[in-house]
């Protein structure tokens, strides 16, 4: 998965936890999309889609905010600036690293079996689980990062009225469009099932459960 700061550049190719990686039709570890169900769409139509997802969420946070705060400013010196800056690019690393360790740990997967990398072309950090997981380790792993950089401090933000942790909150709530997309595409699963990143779409291939 890579974050989607700026959804619509990078949003779909790496359209939250199911991010679309590797080569075309064949994962890394031999799946393919006919050995399960695919819950996947394209990069296009994941574009878009996560647009519709995050530019709602992101409109309902700043309302919230602003319904409590009404006369709060946002008014930044350089260093303040500079400093949001760098916790904006320490946060996009966060988001991928909470992804790949929370697979690891609810998924049950070895930490050499995520794979943690960057993408040059688009300047996008992304972590990618190589091996098939339990759906309830996935849905756990993908929700996180929205959660843990985007809930809590927007919430927090919000308590104390201080703008900076709240926006810090509505960019990442944003930033996670995509991982919500993933997860409304493969909210009907079965929770004994398994899923596995798609290799070349935005979305997931469900497996059945292991046997024995």
């Amino acid at each position: 998965m890579g974050v989607t700061i700026g959804a619509g550049r990078e949003g779909a190719r790496h359209a939250g936890a199911c991010a679309a990686y590797g080569g075309q039709g064949m994962g890394e570890n031999g799946t393919s999309a006919a050995d399960g169900q695919d819950l996947s769409i394209s990069l296009a139509r994941a574009n878009v889609y996560t647009l519709a997802v995050s530019l709602p969420l992101v409109g309902l946070m700043l309302l919230v905010f602003l319904a409590l705060h009404p006369a709060a400013t946002l008014a930044l010196a350089l260093p303040s600036l500079l400093l949001f800056l760098v916790l904006l690019v320490a946060g996009i690393l966060v988001h991928e690293a909470i992804h790949g360790l929370a697979w690891a740990y609810f998924g049950g997967l070895p930490l050499r079996r995520i794979r943690f990398g960057f993408q040059v072309s688009t300047l996008t950090p992304y972590a990618h689980a190589l091996d098939p997981m339990p759906v309830r380790g996935y849905r756990i792993g993908a929700i996180l990062p929205a959660l843990l950089l985007g809930g809590l401090p927007f919430v927090v933000g919000a308590l104390i009225g201080s703008p900076l942790p709240a926006l810090f909150g509505v960019i990442f709530a944003f930033a996670a469009g995509g991982d919500l997309l993933v997860l409304w595409l493969i909210r009907s699963v079965d929770a004994r099932a398994l899923v596995q990143d798609h290799p070349s779409r935005a979305g997931c291939i469900v497996l059945p459960p292991r046997s024995g």
